[in-house]
């Protein structure tokens, strides 16, 4: 259960972060109304704390894996995120990049 928390706040912190970095270039709203986006990283610091706690409950107090699994998250997200806000289409660099990344994120699950 720890595992699937911590995979669930980290999916949902990276989403948060991605439209609060990258929003700004495609919202003009950003710019007139910087404090409440400042202010929304409280809430997303703590999805990642929450993250990375129960992923390090989820693999017996060790932290590579929770390192891993953000990584992997945040690129799986970023690509996608990037792919449906923005029309970003894939490269060849970015679609391998994406394989190694759901590798390294189906490592650090499946393999215990």
């Amino acid at each position: 259960m720890n595992l699937f928390y911590g995979v669930l706040y980290g999916l949902i912190a990276q989403i948060l972060t991605f439209i609060q970095l990258q929003g700004n270039i495609k919202y003009d709203w950003y710019k007139k109304y910087p404090i409440p986006l400042l202010l929304a990283a409280v809430p997303i610091s703590w999805l990642f704390i929450k993250s990375v706690e129960n992923l390090v409950l989820a693999y017996n107090g060790e932290l590579w894996p929770s390192r891993l699994i953000g990584f992997g998250i945040g690129v799986v997200v970023f690509s996608s995120m990037s792919y449906f806000m923005f029309a970003e289409v894939f490269s060849l660099k970015t679609i391998i990049c994406l394989i190694l990344s759901v590798s390294i994120l189906l490592i650090q699950i499946l393999w215990k």
